[in-house]
């Protein structure tokens, strides 16, 4: 159990530090915008209605983002340069930030049990499995590739 507790307090820290720091950058970000070219698109009354609302509700969202993978990022950052109060955002990440280290602390270590204990008992079946996985990313990581690049046909086609 204090294996756990230690994990989580250091992954803990590592959230708060990474998702304060996105939302500090995603403030400064907002601020050079509002000071740039683009401030008289910042100064319309639609996107002064999506800042109030995002001031308001988004703190859920924040909470919330911590338990998607790829997400968060993106919402804290949305969140700072949306200039969320940080009476909000604080909560937010403070509960969102103890979920996200609470799961990964536990599935992490759980994972890195199962695997040790594979290693160790079985190194060929734990080789082949890791061989296996490799081999499956390489292989949908190429299937992704080629389902991006528009075969010579498809362009053709959009030009006409």
């Amino acid at each position: 159990m204090d294996e756990i507790a230690l994990t989580a307090g250091v992954l803990y820290v590592i959230v708060l530090l990474r998702a304060g720091g996105t939302f500090a950058v995603g403030w400064l970000a907002g601020a050079g915008v509002r000071r740039s070219r683009f401030a008289r698109t910042t100064s319309s009354v639609k996107f002064r209605r999506a800042e109030r609302a995002i001031q308001r509700w988004g703190s859920p969202v924040v909470a919330v983002s911590f338990l998607t993978v790829g997400f968060q990022t993106a919402v804290n950052f949305l969140a700072g340069s949306m200039r969320m109060p940080l009476r909000r955002y604080l909560p937010a990440l403070f509960v969102g930030g103890a979920a996200w280290a609470l799961i990964y602390a536990t599935a992490g270590l759980g994972v890195l049990g199962v695997l040790r204990r594979l290693f160790a008992e079985r190194t060929a079946f734990g080789v082949s499995a890791v061989a296996v996985l490799l081999l499956a990313v390489c292989g949908l990581v190429v299937y992704r590739r080629r389902r991006a690049v528009p075969s010579p046909g498809d362009t053709a086609a959009d030009e006409s």
